[in-house]
């Protein structure tokens, strides 16, 4: 196999929200397999730049699969044809020689397009400020091994924390749903001794804000885990409606 390729990219372009967008066509010539998907971008950018011609926008920073911030839909799929896998970690080997591949930006009400390939994804940031946190005293951390977690509480916590709040989960929804990043922050603090405090009303406010953001509901089409980079598991959402359902009805009593 050939350790260059030569494709067509076809990228979606666009001002700003108030501006039509449409599909550009753009060569990538001899760009190396072993490159992430982002590494071939700025080789395309700085081919566009020789030629006078205003470089793609699209968000990025770790480059390490951690930050979330890689946000593209690649030929239809959010992140690219590899499961488990964020946009910088998607390398070009992946590809063949001759292929034509779509770019465009996460599709939902609630991530405005800022430019080009760039969306505003701080609904995301706003859901979990309304309740994703706990309450902790000053002063020196505990010693860990004074809480006593059960290890499958303690398992399961840690899936949920995988989660990186990049939104693919959305952006693949029929929906535009965000159940699947809410289940994943209301879960692994309610599995640990740490949330218990905040525990009802973590679930109700950030559902609540989750629905004022314009995010759809979950219908359980299951396109959120299959695109989901750090494998996070549609049962979590599950766990988020009992969540739900029980902070709901001691919200209700307590009124009463």
């Amino acid at each position: 196999m050939s350790d260059k390729l030569n494709l067509t990219l076809k990228v979606w372009r666009q001002k700003n929200a108030s501006t039509p967008g449409k599909f550009v066509e753009y060569p990538a010539k001899g760009i190396p397999t072993d490159c992430s998907f982002l590494e071939m971008l700025d080789i395309v950018n700085e081919s566009l730049v020789q030629q006078n011609i205003e470089p793609v926008a699209f968000d990025h920073d770790c480059r390490e699969g951690i930050c979330g911030m890689c946000s593209l839909v690649i030929n239809g799929v959010a992140h690219g044809p590899e499961r488990a896998t964020t946009t910088c970690q998607l390398h070009m080997r992946h590809f063949k020689d001759g292929d034509t591949i779509y770019i465009e930006p996460w599709r939902a009400v609630a991530f405005p397009l800022i430019k080009d390939l760039i969306v505003d994804r701080t609904a995301l940031d706003r859901i979990q400020q309304s309740g994703g946190f706990i309450t902790s005293r000053n002063g020196s951390a505990p010693d860990s091994n004074c809480v006593r977690i059960p290890k499958q509480n303690a398992d399961c916590a840690m899936d949920a924390a995988a989660c990186i709040g990049c939104g693919a989960c959305v952006a693949a929804c029929p929906n535009s749903s965000a159940m699947l990043f809410v289940a994943a922050k209301v879960s692994h603090l309610a599995l640990l001794p740490q949330g218990q405090p905040e525990r009802t009303q973590r679930a109700l406010k950030m559902v609540k804000t989750m629905d004022a953001e314009g995010f759809g509901n979950c219908t359980n089409y299951y396109e959120c885990e299959a695109v989901c980079p750090a494998e996070i598991k549609s049962s979590f959402i599950s766990m988020l409606n009992r969540e739900y359902v029980f902070a709901s009805a001691r919200d209700a009593v307590s009124t009463i």
